[in-house]
Formats: C-alpha cells, structure tokens, sequence
C-alpha cells in the first residue's frame, strides 16, 4: 500500500470539495478546503519526501473560463516535480504529449474513452498509441446504481456528473487492464464526505488487484486506512483529499507516512 497525495485544482486554485456536489454550470462545487498556496507547492512538498505517483486532477471543463487558469497551475505542478506526478482532467489523445512534456509521468482519462456512455475503443486505441501503455491510468471513479437492472458501482464521466452503462466488474478490470499501467478510482459518493469509505468498492478492488489500483473516497481516520489495507489486502494505494492536515482536514500528514510505511514494512515481516 502506498500513499499517493493529490491535488485538484478548480478555478484556478488548489481545493478539496464534495465529489458529488461538482457542477460545470457557474463552474460551482461545495468547497471543504481552498489553499492559499498554488499547486507548485505541494508538488515540491510531496517532492522532498520521495512520494511518487500523486495525482493532479483539472476539475474545469474546457470550455470553463478558468480552465486555463487550472492548467497552467496543472503544468507549473508538474515542471516543479518532473516524472513525480499523474495529471487528468479533459486529456485527449490530442493534448496527452503537452502534459507528459511538462513533467507528468501518465495521464488519467476517463471521458474521453467513456464515451456515449460505453467504451470507446477507438479513442482507446488512439490514446494508448499516443502516450504508450506505461503512461496511461484509466480512471474508473464510479458511483453505485441501486435503481440500475444489474445494481452495481458504474463509471461516471465528465467530472463524476453522467452515468455511463459500464458496471466496475472483473470483467471489466481484466478487459481494461492490458491496455494501462494503473487504475484510480474515486468512489464519488464519499469523495470529499469524510464520513468513512466504500467498502465494498475497496474489497473488490482488492480481491482483484492486478495491476495497481489507488482508491480515493471517503477517508477520514486511521481507522478507515486499517479498513483498506485489511479489505484490499494490502494491495491498493490510497488517497487522502480533505481529512489531511494539509487541507484542513484532523488527519496528520507525517502521521499518514509513517503509518502505512509502518504497514507495509509489518507485511514484509510476515512474508
């Protein structure tokens, strides 16, 4: 299990919200957090302790005012800690290369190859002959369908706002994942909540484990970090957003480190 930091970026600044509450219309949100610091400030700061593997995510639509706001801060965060960080947010096959230029080491996609509500294997295809296997991370941020004829966890696009017809199974994961190096999924209903995770999610996700997958969602207590390392069997990565210190949040950021290092060096000890 490894710790894998974020930071998103809306209108231009560095932010924790409520994953369910985004909306493109007035570019609004309901904010936990906004950051008096830019974006080349936790980079450099996940920089001086080695941590790799942090996401960048662009929560503005391209056709927001403030998307060019949220991507320069998006590039400077890169350029500030080369090869460290993943980038998503609106990539395309076509705009993939000035991302993996500035400094990131993959891009995160999920709309533009979730696409009409279904995989798009063209764009797939083209994305994946673009960047390379070794620099894709598909983003399966999902919420759960009670209402749906199969109920389930199914994959959200366009900023976690339209439902698509993609239910996350292992089918699915087994189809997808030789065509990525990583998954991330945001379990939307939690994200941004502290109010605890998606268990069942994390469980499943952990079952299959594969190809590294980072959970995202929900994470308020070191309670929640046994849970996860316990359900995914050790096997997935985690991402803290609001309940960290450093955006406001009760959890310590040093605590976090040397918790799961500490977890993960108990699981060598074992083996």
């Amino acid at each position: 299990m490894e710790f894998r930091p974020c930071i998103d970026i809306h209108n231009g600044k560095v932010k924790q919200i409520v994953g369910s509450s985004l909306r493109d219309a007035g570019d609004q949100a309901s904010e936990n957090f906004v950051s008096g610091q830019d974006a080349p400030f936790y980079a450099r700061m996940y920089q001086s302790r080695g941590i790799r593997g942090g996401h960048i995510i662009l929560l503005n639509a391209k056709d927001s005012p403030y998307y060019e706001e949220t991507k320069n801060q998006a590039l400077a965060a890169l350029r500030a800690y080369p090869g460290g960080l993943q980038v998503g947010g609106g990539i395309t096959d076509a705009n993939a290369s000035e991302f993996l230029e500035a400094g990131a080491s993959a891009v995160i996609v999920t709309s533009f190859v979730f696409r009409d509500g279904r995989i798009d294997y063209d764009c797939l295809n083209r994305l994946e002959q673009a960047v390379g296997k070794e620099h894709l991370v598909l983003d399966l941020s999902c919420r759960y369908r009670a209402d749906a004829e199969e109920p389930g966890y199914y994959i959200v696009t366009d900023r976690w706002q339209k439902f698509t017809t993609e239910r996350v199974t292992n089918e699915l994961l087994e189809k997808l994942s030789s065509r990525c190096s990583e998954f991330l999924v945001h379990a939307v209903d939690v994200e941004g909540k502290s109010g605890g995770i998606e268990k069942p999610l994390a469980q499943f996700l952990g079952d299959w484990g594969k190809i590294p997958i980072t959970y995202a969602g929900g994470v308020h207590s070191f309670k929640d970090l046994e849970e996860i390392s316990q359900l995914g069997r050790n096997r997935l990565n985690v991402t803290i957003g609001s309940a960290l210190d450093l955006f406001g949040g009760p959890m310590s950021y040093e605590q976090v480190l040397t918790y799961i290092s500490k977890c993960n060096a108990e699981k060598e000890k074992s083996i």
